[in-house]
């Protein structure tokens, strides 16, 4: 029998978004780290103030009252802590059924 999607092709994708100073996003980006290694995600780090200044000032409009947010795919996971117990789980449907992005019929 088919899977009803195929599985995914491409490692899930972390991404965190933060501001200079911003201490607690230096401790989730530290256990981002940790758990990619562990799960073999990629990880990235936004600071949404730079992102602004280089003219990208949308992710500071939609984010920057609750960094650090923890974006799983391109789309918001968690804010202010690591949600990883949810994290774990959807990495293990990522691994399951691809992304969001990756669903296709069959």
């Amino acid at each position: 029998m088919t899977p009803p999607f195929p599985k995914a092709t491409s490692r899930p994708r972390v991404e965190l978004l933060t501001r200079d100073g911003c201490s607690i996003c230096v401790r989730a980006h530290a256990r981002l780290a940790e758990l990619a290694a562990e799960l073999d995600f990629e990880l990235s780090s936004t600071d949404v103030d730079a992102a602004a200044l280089a003219g990208n000032s949308e992710l500071r409009a939609e984010f920057g009252d609750r960094l650090p947010v923890i974006l799983l795919d391109g789309r918001e996971h968690s804010y202010w802590e690591i949600d990883e117990a949810r994290l774990r789980a959807d990495l293990a449907e990522h691994e399951k059924f691809g992304s969001p992005a990756d669903k296709r019929l069959p």
